[in-house]
């Protein structure tokens, strides 16, 4: 499978170069609303919509920013970008589901500080990717962040009912499945190599 194709790009996003289990981006969200599934959903699928605007924007801000051979507005071009995404799923958050918005809580406008959206905007246009493939890249790292976070929800959900020593619960516990976590997706990194 070539490199540049749209299927490697997005399986390569999704599996091998997992956003929160290969490259350790967005612990926060990951760790901090994975404990219950009915919020660790909602999360992802936000999180995934503000990295799909972000990647947009992204392609088409890099595009104007070199026509005008002013690069260096770069990081704070993108930070905006993902700022107004955000504003704007809290905003319909709030509207449409009150109960929602109050479950997600503090994590939601922390979004914004998501180092994963930053990371997809910044990877893309290092990477040179046209704009089908900054697509395929952001759907991929997106629903590589929903895998990552309902995998991670699953989990804690189920420990939630098993007998464990206190040592081992709370945060403890979240780090060694986010580690276990990591491990076995080190399974996908030969995924496409030729």
């Amino acid at each position: 499978m070539a490199t540049d194709s749209l299927t490697f790009i997005f399986f390569n996003a999704f599996l091998a170069n997992n956003f929160v289990l290969a490259m350790f981006l967005g612990l926060c969200p990951f760790l901090g609303v994975s404990g219950k599934l009915n919020t660790a959903v909602p999360m992802g699928l936000a999180t995934s919509f503000v990295m799909l605007v972000s990647s947009v924007c992204a392609y088409f801000l890099n595009e104007v920013l070199v026509a005008f051979n002013i690069e260096y507005l770069r990081l704070i071009s993108y930070i905006v970008v993902i700022a107004s995404a955000v504003q704007l799923v809290e905003m319909t958050l709030k509207k449409l589901s009150p109960a929602l918005f109050r479950s997600l809580g503090i994590y939601l406008p922390l979004i914004t500080t998501n180092c994963a959206i930053l990371g997809l905007a910044l990877f893309q246009t290092f990477k040179e990717y046209n704009f089908m493939q900054s697509l395929a890249y952001a759907l991929g790292a997106g629903a590589g962040f929903i895998l990552a976070i309902v995998l991670m929800a699953g989990l804690r959900e189920r420990l939630d009912l098993a007998k464990l020593p206190s040592v081992t619960q709370g945060a403890a516990l979240s780090l060694i499945l986010g580690g276990l976590l990591s491990l076995a997706f080190m399974g996908f990194a030969g995924l496409g190599a030729e």
